[in-house]
């Protein structure tokens, strides 16, 4: 994925039910200063010349983290989000990385039934806490 995607990449992730789009994070200014700290990671799938999924990869030099993994609707079950996730984990790898996570709301239900289908281990050992550092990044959930 490049910066020159973000408007494909948004219209897709508009379309998707249930999906959080944060006001800074993923606006084009937040979504190239992700792209730029982890160059070469991010990926798109494409078909007949439309942006078809998407996943946002990056990591912080000891373990990798896959955000926004989508497909449209109509492309699942083609195998191309585990194409996209293949491809991002042996670009983590290739940097050195050797863990990879991913966090799924709970009421995704197709997102978690993906993930039990794969090698990815639910852990249920730890809690997860966010610290709000912008009050302004606002998560709105499309319906």
């Amino acid at each position: 994925m490049e910066i020159k995607d973000y408007d494909w990449v948004y219209a897709l992730w508009m379309g998707i039910h249930g999906f959080g789009i944060r006001s800074i994070d993923d606006s084009r200014e937040g979504v190239e200063r992700f792209l730029k700290r982890n160059p070469g990671l991010s990926v798109v799938a494409e078909c007949g010349g439309q942006i078809v999924g998407s996943i946002l990869c990056g990591h912080d030099g000891r373990r990798g983290c896959l955000y926004h993994v989508c497909v449209r609707e109509d492309f699942r079950n083609r195998g191309i989000g585990r194409a996209m996730a293949v491809r991002c984990m042996e670009a983590l790898k290739d940097e050195g990385i050797n863990k990879v996570n991913l966090i799924a709301y709970r009421t995704n239900e197709v997102g978690n039934r993906f993930w039990t289908h794969g090698d990815w281990t639910f852990r249920d050992d730890l809690n997860y806490y966010d610290f709000v550092l912008n009050e302004e990044n606002i998560t709105r959930f499309l319906g």
